[in-house]
């Protein structure tokens, strides 16, 4: 049994290193290494099982219409109508093709997480350094840490020597992270752990040497994979309303089609006859366009978003955008630049902003130069990139952008950064000697300093200037910036003692920048009604005042730690905790479980919740949310791969127009199911009422098909494509609980179906028996008034408070170009022998024409007249 710690950072590292059975000096040997990775397994994290062609199949089939469509097709094949049976198989292949193809490429969460595992890594076994794999690493083996190495196991560290890791995949922390060998008290934050090493983190500066205290899934990578893989992805609401509908659906045609047969058996019809003729209703009765077109529509909208930077990886993704109530954003990279920047300086005669003109010469001068000497890192060449730690390469750029000279040759002496003073020099020579570059936190830093550079050179530093220092900083730091103190000395002699009798020069305050958009983008989406929370792994100062300059918070606002959340549980919390919580718009310091549950618990308040974030430690909240976003530049693949969608620019204002277009979205997919449940109730109510009230029979199943997957399937897929009216952002979300058709859809349907149903069967009834036309050239006739009729109908679901001839559906060219080929089809169906005789269709005459042609415009008449006397009753 391989021995365990349980909390590794509160134990002394001899101590940590006696538990394991591991030896601080030699490392364990070759063969306890390979008895214990027997036994423990490799250092890998486990994959997400990704989903099978099979599975991405079936979920193109869950669709209660398609069920309909399917059980329609098995029945005409068993009753031998061949041709019918194939035009709805047609349309199922069609759908799922479409639905298949655009979902193929989904987000396959947690498989990029394999990839930190697959590096080598440096370990000392049996007294000696090799490189091995790291999936061979096994707890109480002794990994060896340099600049740039990926740590490959969660370590307890022995030796730290300048050592700083990047952990913000992790924590979400911006910065580096100095660490020490301390033991630590209490039950420290994840970020707060500096005698740890994490795996997946990176080592950016410095040496160490720590002893493996888990492998795989049990680091706290490990947990947040396991998190990340058990957070259940909800179904979007617009599959819930499509699939709401599909179930209404299946019940109103089981009921007509079993009323209709059975009035027509009781009438003294035929058996078999009436079994075809509920057949027909059924496929007058089911939108056999309604899948093809949404997934069309969606699939529109998704390339429509990727031309705008926004990559969407799931279908339904696109609308549920347009739902949201509530974005929950990161802080780093996310609102932030994630790069250090020197806001200002602090200095003896007073704060001096930065940038600032002609700094040479003068004391911001000279805190540039040291600032600048006093490093390990470097700059690329144009100055936007480097190697090191994000503060000093903040120091060096501050330098740079001011012109300050630092040619001085390199250091002769570097004190490396140590994390217990918390401090580092740098020492070069110049002309008057030796000149001593120091930095360091303020508190560490302003003790050992007894004089303060000033315009008119040094001056004494008293303890009560000291003390007033010490406020200026204080208050720095409240403000949210992170400080760095500069002294200076010139000695003549190189091995003096660094840290004493040292010039203060003054107190560098950095920050992460916000983009400058942000607060833009904040302002639209409150236009928008969209709330937007702060959940960061940051300390609560940077995130409060970054809040504040965002325009998420006041400057006033309360900060929610996450010690205070520790354990929070949804399903559990007191209501004072859900009060404060929906109060509260600022969290720091939160972990991985806890942005779950804060997710799960908006989810609770009836929110459609959309997630930002960028590190791996986002992934389970990315995931869980309604809409999660990653940062396509500066997000991890695990976030990416986890996101529903992924900013390829990582521009938060890329959110504000993807939820203009998923509103967009919306409100087309409404227009284009209100057009086909008013077709399709047309269908259903003419062949009722003709069979009800003892007429032929005016349309055939065959018939009826072809209008569905003509006259209503361009046409709705031409108002799916519609551009919106660009007021989407001035209105509110709608509630996350509105049906697609609710009361005023309804009641349009039913007007639209019935004005079409009368239009219809008076068409069909003059043609029979005021013109004498024969039964199969007056079914001709109501299959063209239908057909047209249906056509018009486009223009009757516009929106209530746009005129008649100014609006959307007019201005979309689309729609045009839809009429234009659906009138050449259904003209095909009439005029075209071979098409004419499958659908038995005969030529009416040119009175016949003429008579469909009249009554088919009396629906546009009455749907025009209907919103013009309900104007303001539906928007």
């Amino acid at each position: 049994m391989i021995p365990t710690v349980e909390t590794p950072h509160a134990l002394a590292a001899d101590e940590v290193c006696a538990r394991l059975s591991a030896d601080a000096d030699r490392g364990l040997s070759a063969h306890e290494a390979e008895a214990r990775l027997r036994e423990a397994g490799p250092n890998r994290l486990r994959q997400q099982k990704p989903r099978s062609i099979a599975q991405i199949l079936g979920h193109q089939l869950k669709s209660v219409i398609i069920w309909l469509l399917a059980a329609a097709v098995v029945f005409s094949f068993v009753i031998g109508d061949m041709v019918e049976a194939a035009a709805i198989l047609l349309v199922l292949v069609l759908n799922t093709a479409i639905g298949f193809w655009t979902e193929y490429r989904a987000a396959r969460s947690m498989e990029a997480l394999i990839h930190f595992g697959e590096v080598r890594t440096r370990v000392r076994r049996d007294g000696s350094d090799r490189m091995i794999d790291a999936r061979d690493v096994v707890p109480g083996d002794l990994v060896v840490l340099e600049a740039g190495d990926v740590v490959t196991a969660d370590l307890r560290l022995i030796e730290a020597a300048g050592l700083t890791c990047d952990e913000s995949v992790l924590t979400g922390e911006s910065g580096a992270v100095t660490k020490s060998t301390h033991p630590l008290d209490g039950k420290p934050a994840l970020g707060d752990r500096v005698n740890m090493a994490f795996k997946g983190t990176a080592v950016t500066r410095g040496t160490g040497l720590g002893v493996v205290v888990a492998t795989g899934m049990a680091t706290e990578l490990g947990h947040i994979t396991g998190l990340a893989l058990e957070a259940e992805s909800g179904v979007s609401p617009l599959e819930v309303r499509l699939e709401q509908l599909g179930r209404r659906l299946i019940w109103l045609t089981l009921v007509l089609a079993g009323a209709m047969i059975a009035a027509g058996i009781a009438r003294g019809h035929d058996i078999g006859t009436m079994i075809q003729t509920g057949v027909a209703l059924a496929v007058a009765a089911i939108p056999e366009g309604l899948p093809v077109v949404a997934t069309l529509t969606l699939a529109r909208g998704m390339w429509r978003m990727a031309r705008r930077n926004a990559l969407i990886t799931r279908l339904s993704s696109v609308e549920t955008l347009g739902a949201t109530t509530l974005i929950l954003t990161d802080k780093t990279g996310t609102l932030t630049e994630n790069r250090m920047s020197v806001e200002r300086y602090l200095l003896a005669d007073g704060d001096q902003p930065f940038p600032s003109e002609g700094p040479a010469g003068t004391t911001l001068g000279l805190a540039l130069r040291i600032g600048a000497l006093c490093t390990s890192a470097e700059l690329d060449g144009d100055g936007e990139k480097g190697a090191g730690d994000p503060m000093e390469l903040a120091l060096l750029r501050a330098a740079r952008e001011a012109r300050v000279d630092v040619a001085d040759p390199d250091p002769t002496t570097q004190h490396a950064f140590d994390p217990t003073h918390r401090m580092m020099a740098t020492v070069h020579a110049v002309e008057a000697g030796y000149l001593f570059a120091v930095k360091g936190a303020p508190e560490a830093l302003l003790p050992l300093c007894t004089r303060v550079a000033g315009a008119d050179g040094p001056g004494r530093l008293t303890a009560e200037d000291r003390e007033e220092w010490v406020e200026r900083a204080s208050r720095a730091a409240q403000a949210g910036f992170r400080n760095l103190a500069l002294a200076t000395k010139t000695t003549g002699s190189g091995s003096d003692e660094p840290y004493d009798d040292l010039t203060l020069v003054g107190i560098a305050c950095l920050s992460d920048p916000l983009r400058a958009e942000i607060p833009g983008a904040i302002e639209a989406c409150r236009s928008a009604g969209i709330d937007v929370i702060m959940v960061t792994g940051d300390h609560a100062d940077t995130a409060a005042r970054i809040a504040a300059d965002a325009g998420i918070a006041a400057a006033d606002a309360p900060v929610l730690g996450g010690d205070e959340l520790d354990g929070f549980d949804p399903a559990t919390a007191a209501d004072e905790t859900r009060d404060l919580l929906r109060r509260t718009h600022v969290f720091a310091r939160i972990a991985p479980a806890t942005k779950l549950a804060l997710v799960a618990f908006y989810q609770d308040e009836g929110q459609v919740v959309a997630m930002t974030g960028d590190g791996v430690n986002d992934a389970p909240a990315l995931k869980k949310a309604d809409i999660g976003i990653a940062m396509g530049q500066r997000g991890t693949q695990v976030a990416q791969e986890a996101a529903h969608m992924v900013l390829r620019d990582d521009d938060f204002t890329t959110i504000i127009e993807a939820v203009r277009q998923g509103r967009i979205i919306f409100a087309n997919i409404r227009k284009f199911v209100v057009y086909l449940m008013s077709c399709n109730l047309s269908e259903v109510a003419i062949v009722g009422l003709a069979v009800a009230i003892g007429l032929p029979t005016p349309l055939l199943p065959l018939q009826i098909l072809f209008l569905n997957l003509v006259t209503d399937v361009f046409p709705a897929f031409a108002l799916g494509l519609g551009k919106g009216d660009g007021r989407e952002m001035q209105r509110p979300p709608r509630d996350p609980d509105e049906a697609i058709m609710a009361g005023p859809q309804w009641w349009r349907v039913g007007l639209l179906g019935l004005s079409l149903t009368l239009a219809t069967l008076g068409a069909f009834g003059f043609a029979l028996f005021g013109l004498d036309v024969p039964a199969p050239a007056a079914v001709t006739v109501a299959f063209l008034t239908l057909a047209a009729g249906q056509l018009w109908n486009v223009f009757n679901v516009r929106a209530t408070d746009t005129t008649a001839w100014r609006n959307d559906i007019v201005a979309n060219p689309y729609v045009w170009g839809a009429l234009a080929l659906c009138l050449a089809l259904v003209g095909g169906a009439v005029s075209i022998p071979l098409l004419s005789d499958v659908l038995r269709l005969p030529f009416p005459g040119w009175t016949g024409l003429l008579c469909a042609g009249a009554f088919s415009i009396v629906p546009l008449i009455i749907g025009q007249a209907a919103i013009a006397i309900g104007r303001g009753r539906e928007g």
